[in-house]
C-alpha cells in the first residue's frame, strides 16, 4: 500500500485528490495539509510514501517547501500545479529540486479521470523511485566560452534521446557534456504542453551546445538539440543530405504525447546505421520498441542502467527486449557518445 499525503491550500482539491486517488486499491491517502507547516508535522507523524505537493501556497510557497524537504527528509514528490505559461519556470525548477514529477491539476483542460490516471501513474513510480541528492549544472557564457570539438569519424549523423521520469536531470548531465560539435540531437521528454519551452530555455543556458524547442521543419544541424514540444509528436525526415524534424498531432502512444517510440521508429527508418538511440529513465514502456528497431536498422543503441535510473522503466523494458547494444550508468553515457562519434569505440569491435 502506498500511503499518500495530499499538500494543497485549497479545501476542494484535498478533496477531489483524495477521492480519485482513494478509487485505487494500492493507494491510501493518510492526510490533508493546507500548507508546509502543516504537511511538516503530518509527514512526521503519519511517514508518507509520497507526497502531492502544490506550489503556490500561503506562509511558504512549495518551492521553498520542495528545497527543505530535499535537503533534511528526501521524499518521493509529485507537483499537482495548474500548467499555464506563468507556471512552466516553477514546474521546471520543482524538477530541479528533485520532485519525481509534474502533473496537471484539475480544472484544466484535461478531464479528471485523464488527471487521475496520470496521478497515479506518478505516484506508483514516485514510490519506486530513488531519490537521491541532485547536483545543479553552472550556466555557461555561450559567447566568452571556448568550448570544445571532437574529431568526427563522421558528420553524417542524428542522436535520438527519449526519457521520463527523473529524465530532466538526466538530460541535463548529458547535454552539458556535449562538444560544439556534436551532430544534430533530438530528444522526447514525456513533459506537458508549455513546460517544454522552459525546459529548453534552461539547457540553453547550461550548455555549450544550442537547445531550444523543435519546430516544424527544423534541421538537426550539429551542435543543435531539438526538444519536442509538449502535446505534439516529433519525427525524423530525411530530405537530400539533411535530417530535418516533422512536429505533428495525432493519438497519445503509450499514453504520451509526445511518444519516445514515435521518435525512435522514424529515426530507424529515416537515418538507419547513422543513428544513435539513448533511452534514460522513466516509467512505463515508451521507446523500449522503438529502441529495438533502431538496433535492428543498425543504429548504436544505450539504455540507462538500473543504479542511476530514477525510474528504471522504460530502459528497463528495452533492456528485455535486447534493444540495447550497451546498458550503461548515467555519468558514462556521454564518455561513450563521444568515443563513437570519433570512431574510438568502433575501434575495438
Amino acid at each position: 500500500m502506498i500511503k499518500v499525503l495530499v499538500v494543497d491550500d485549497s479545501a476542494l482539491v484535498r478533496k477531489l485528490l483524495t477521492e480519485e486517488l482513494s478509487r485505487y486499491k494500492d493507494i491510501e491517502v493518510v492526510g490533508g495539509a493546507i500548507d508546509p507547516y502543516v504537511a511538516r508535522d503530518k509527514i512526521v507523524r503519519l511517514k508518507p510514501d509520497v507526497i502531492t505537493l502544490d506550489i503556490e501556497m500561503p506562509r511558504m510557497d512549495g518551492l521553498s517547501f520542495l528545497a527543505k524537504l530535499m535537503k533534511f527528509y528526501p521524499l518521493p514528490v509529485v507537483v499537482v500545479s495548474s500548467l499555464t505559461p506563468q507556471n512552466s519556470q516553477n514546474a521546471i525548477r520543482a524538477l530541479e529540486l528533485g520532485a519525481v514529477e509534474v502533473i496537471c491539476k484539475p480544472g484544466s483542460s484535461l478531464s479528471t479521470t485523464d488527471i487521475s490516471q496520470r496521478l497515479v501513474e506518478a505516484i506508483r513510480a514516485a514510490s519506486r523511485a530513488r531519490i537521491a541528492k541532485t547536483t545543479s549544472v553552472e550556466p555557461v557564457d555561450k559567447e566568452n566560452s571556448q568550448g570544445n570539438k571532437i574529431q568526427l569519424k563522421t558528420t553524417h549523423k542524428v542522436i535520438a534521446v527519449g526519457a521520463s521520469t527523473g529524465g530532466t536531470i538526466a538530460i541535463e548531465k548529458l547535454l552539458s557534456r556535449m562538444p560544439l560539435n556534436v551532430p544534430g540531437i533530438l530528444i522526447v521528454q514525456h513533459m506537458p504542453e508549455y513546460f517544454t519551452a522552459s525546459f529548453a530555455e534552461r539547457l540553453n543556458s547550461l550548455c555549450k551546445i544550442e537547445v531550444r524547442e523543435a519546430k516544424d521543419g527544423d534541421t538537426a544541424a550539429p551542435g543543435l538539440a531539438l526538444i519536442a514540444p509538449g502535446g505534439k509528436h516529433m519525427l525524423l525526415e530525411r530530405s537530400g543530405a539533411f535530417y530535418n524534424v516533422r512536429i505533428k498531432g495525432g493519438p497519445m502512444v503509450h499514453h504520451q504525447k509526445p511518444s519516445v517510440d514515435v521518435l525512435f521508429h522514424s529515426v530507424a527508418k529515416q537515418a538507419g546505421g547513422n543513428a544513435m538511440g539513448i533511452l534514460l529513465t522513466g516509467m512505463g514502456a515508451d521507446g523500449a520498441d522503438g529502441l529495438l528497431a533502431m538496433r535492428q536498422n543498425k543504429a548504436y543503441t544505450i539504455a540507462q542502467d538500473e543504479a542511476t535510473s530514477v525510474v528504471y522503466g522504460m530502459p528497463g523494458e528495452a533492456v528485455k527486449l535486447g534493444a540495447a547494444c550497451d546498458v550503461l550508468p548515467l555519468e558514462e553515457i556521454p564518455g561513450r557518445i563521444i568515443n563513437r562519434l570519433s570512431g574510438e569505440e568502433t575501434k575495438k569491435e
